[in-house]
């Protein structure tokens, strides 16, 4: 179930989002709710790694494992060459 809500548009942004909306013939409604609905998607990502990063760095003050840059790029370049390559131990 859909809820009405409202948002205030200049008239430059206003005039851009119909103009969009006519060449792709939509609505200015259905371009506003996509453009919202990517907007959210791409920042619930970008919270999720954000976390994952903190909780990550938290870790490894904790426990002090880790791999060094040298070790996870040749994995890394095994994996880019097809290879079926384990991900290395960690290590303090």
């Amino acid at each position: 179930m859909a809820a009405a809500t409202s948002i205030k548009l200049d008239d430059t942004l206003k005039g851009r989002v119909q103009h969009l909306a006519e060449a792709r013939r939509r609505s200015s409604h259905w371009i506003m709710r996509e453009a919202i609905a990517q907007y959210v998607e791409r920042e619930e990502k970008r919270e999720a790694f954000r976390r994952d990063a903190i909780e990550a760095w938290e870790e490894y003050q904790r426990t002090g494992m880790h791999l060094t840059f040298e070790e996870a790029d040749a994995w890394l370049a095994k994996l880019e060459a097809g290879e079926d390559a384990e991900l290395p131990n960690c290590h303090v």
